[in-house]
């Protein structure tokens, strides 16, 4: 039996998918300013163990996990290194794709 602490409740439940043995998993990614870092390695391994261990379990997952790669941070970075927001963006997110 899989549980999860709930912060609403602030309780451990037991996982019951809103679907019979299917998941789908929307995780916020990175936003794509700056080099990868532990926390964003956190993020990536936890949910990807996760992942498995719900597949282990028999479930069929969809995840999903988002790069942001239009904010104000990448906005500013860009500026200060006179470049142009999307470049950067696309720069950071295949240096985060290799280290992860």
């Amino acid at each position: 039996m899989l549980k999860f602490y709930n912060t609403l409740s602030r309780k451990k439940e037991v996982f019951r998918p809103r679907k019979k043995k299917k998941v789908d998993l929307f995780v916020c990614g990175t936003t794509t300013y700056d080099f990868s870092h532990l926390g964003h390695a956190r993020t990536y391994v936890s949910y990807d163990m996760l992942v498995s261990y719900l597949k282990f379990l028999g479930y069929k997952v969809f995840y999903l996990q988002n790069i942001t790669d239009i904010d104000d941070k990448i906005i500013l970075r860009a500026k200060k290194e006179k470049k142009k927001w999307l470049k950067l963006a696309r720069f950071f997110e295949k240096e985060y794709l290799i280290d992860m």
